[in-house]
């Protein structure tokens, strides 16, 4: 199994320590490109995928780096959504 697999069957047990940097990579596997806006944008961080009108946004969670269990699911959700899951 590869890290994709690997990260994707982690997510879909929706663990409570799933953390920001391993969405974003995850993310990326998918085809999603991260969009932040500069400086403005704050902690919200945007994701799409090109072509598509898929969109994921997030809030990058700080201080800390462990994405709240509500994010978690709306991603598992929305990736089930895409099919890409």
């Amino acid at each position: 199994m590869g890290k994709k697999e690997k990260l994707i069957a982690r997510l879909m047990t929706e663990p409570a320590d799933f953390t920001f940097d391993e969405v974003e990579t995850l993310l990326g596997y998918l085809g999603y490109e991260r969009d932040n806006k500069g400086k403005t944008s704050g902690s919200r961080v945007k994701f799409f995928r090109p072509g598509t009108s898929q969109v994921v946004y997030l809030h990058r969670p700080h201080p800390g780096n462990i994405l709240p269990r509500y994010q978690v699911k709306n991603i598992v959700r929305s990736l089930k959504e895409a099919d890409l899951i």
